[in-house]
């Protein structure tokens, strides 16, 4: 996977640490049957939700 330029929006280390052990263990729970196969980065997933909330995406705010 490519690296990605941050977004002024992205969670920071320091906050990551705190709230990653939940997603993690929200994530090991959803095993068994019908669950989906886990494809996408926690972290990334946190940080297009923050992106969003936060930007509206406005102009400045655009993907890179």
């Amino acid at each position: 996977m490519s690296v990605r330029r941050p977004y002024r929006s992205d969670v920071s280390d320091a906050r990551w640490a705190l709230i990653e052990p939940v997603f993690t263990a929200w994530r090991a729970r959803r095993t068994g049957p019908g669950a989906a196969a886990r494809v996408h980065d926690l972290r990334e997933i946190v940080n297009a939700i923050l992106y969003v909330n936060r930007t509206g995406i406005p102009w400045e705010y655009l993907p890179h």
